[in-house]
C-alpha cells in the first residue's frame, strides 16, 4: 500500500468507527468536531444527525483521534476534499491555525458552516454559536450570588489560546470584579479535559486550603474537580459551560451548582440546517449567537431529556435567533 493510500486510510478510521449516518440518499454532509472526548462536541453531533435526518440529508464525522490535533485536522481537511461531500459544517480545533484548511475548502468549492468557534479566516455561509463571554459572566454571578458574593475561589480555563477560553474566563473574571469580598486565588489551564481538571483541582487544592467556588469554563472540568473535592473530602460551589448531560446529571445530583448552557446540539442543528437549505437554494441566516441560559437545579427540567430524544428548532424558530441575514 502505498504511503499516501495509508495515510486516507488512517484518516479514514475515525470516520468509519464514529460515523452515524442518517440512511438517505440525499445530501452529504461532513462534520468536523475538535475530538472524541469531550462530551460537548457529541451534543454537535448528535443536533446535526438530528437536522440531516429531518431534511433526507446524511452525515459523515470527522474526529481528530488525539484531541484538537491541528495536523490530524488539516489532513482530515485534505480527506474531506478528496471525497467531495455536499457541504461542511467545521468546528476548528484552533481559530487560527485552521485558516489555511478553511480556504482549501474555499478553493475547493464546497460550501462551509461556521459552528462554535468563530475562525479568524476563511469565507462561511454563515456562523453558529453563543456568546461566550456573556456565558461566563452570567453563570459566574450566579454561583457568586450563591456564595452570599464572599469567600475564596479559583478559575479552571480551557485551552490556552482558545477564543472560547479567553471569553469565558473574560467573564468570570468581571463577575468576581462585581463582588469586592471574592477573592481570586487561582486561574489555571485544565484544556477542557476532565481528567486534567481533576488533576489540576488536586494541585490547587494542597496549595490553598479554603477554596468555596470553582469557576470551571467547561462542563468536563467540573465534573473532575467535583471529583477532586470528593476525594478530598472538601465542599466547594462549582460551576461549568455547556449544559452537557453529565452536568444536568451533576446539578439533579446536588453535585455541580449550575452549567451555562451552550447549547450544542442546537448549534449543531441549525449549522446543519443552514448548509442543507443553502444547497437547495432556499433562504438562510448568516449568523446566529444563542443567548445564555444558567442551567441549575430550579430549571433543569427541559435540559433532563436524552440527546436522541431531541428535536431540532423549526426553522422558523432558527431564522428568528439570526443576528444577521444572508
Amino acid at each position: 500500500m502505498s504511503m499516501s493510500k495509508l495515510k486516507r486510510a488512517v484518516l479514514a478510521l475515525p470516520v468509519t468507527l464514529l460515523a452515524s449516518a442518517a440512511l438517505a440518499d440525499g445530501e452529504t454532509i461532513a462534520v468536523f468536531t475538535k475530538n472524541q472526548t469531550n462530551p460537548y462536541f457529541q451534543t454537535v453531533r448528535v443536533g446535526t444527525e438530528a437536522a440531516a435526518k429531518a431534511m433526507g440529508a446524511k452525515v459523515v464525522h470527522y474526529i481528530p483521534t488525539k484531541p484538537d490535533s491541528i495536523p490530524e485536522q488539516l489532513s482530515q481537511i485534505e480527506d474531506v476534499i478528496v471525497k467531495k461531500p455536499s457541504a461542511i459544517v467545521f468546528v476548528p480545533v484552533d481559530y487560527k491555525a485552521m485558516v489555511p484548511g478553511v480556504e482549501q475548502i474555499n478553493d475547493a468549492g464546497i460550501p462551509v458552516v461556521n459552528v462554535t468557534d468563530r475562525s479568524a479566516g476563511g469565507k462561511f455561509l454563515a456562523f453558529v454559536g453563543a456568546d461566550d463571554y456573556s456565558l461566563g459572566l452570567e453563570t459566574g454571578r450566579f454561583m457568586l450570588k450563591a456564595m452570599g458574593g464572599k469567600g475564596n475561589v479559583v478559575i479552571l480555563e480551557g485551552v490556552k489560546g482558545s477564543l472560547t477560553s479567553i471569553d469565558r474566563v473574560r467573564g468570570f473574571n468581571d463577575a468576581i470584579k462585581e463582588f469586592k469580598d471574592v477573592k481570586l486565588l487561582a486561574s489555571q489551564p485544565g484544556n477542557y479535559q476532565r481528567l486534567q481538571g481533576l488533576q489540576v483541582m488536586e494541585n490547587l487544592m494542597q496549595s490553598h486550603p479554603q477554596i468555596d467556588g470553582v469557576l470551571a469554563a467547561n462542563d468536563a472540568m467540573a465534573i473532575g474537580a467535583i471529583e477532586a473535592l470528593d476525594g478530598a473530602n472538601r465542599k466547594a460551589r462549582v460551576i461549568g459551560i455547556n449544559g452537557t448531560k453529565e452536568a444536568v446529571d451533576a446539578i439533579k445530583a446536588g453535585k455541580l451548582l449550575a452549567s451555562g448552557d451552550y447549547n450544542g446540539f442546537v448549534q449543531g442543528c441549525i449549522g446543519t440546517m443552514v448548509a442543507i437549505r443553502a444547497l437547495r437554494g432556499q433562504p438562510i441566516v448568516g449568523e446566529v449567537v444563542l443567548k445564555p441560559t444558567v442551567v441549575n437545579a430550579a430549571n433543569y427540567q427541559p435540559y433532563d431529556v436524552p440527546l436522541e430524544s431531541r428535536s431540532c428548532p423549526s426553522w422558523a424558530d432558527a431564522a428568528a435567533m439570526s443576528t444577521k441575514t444572508n
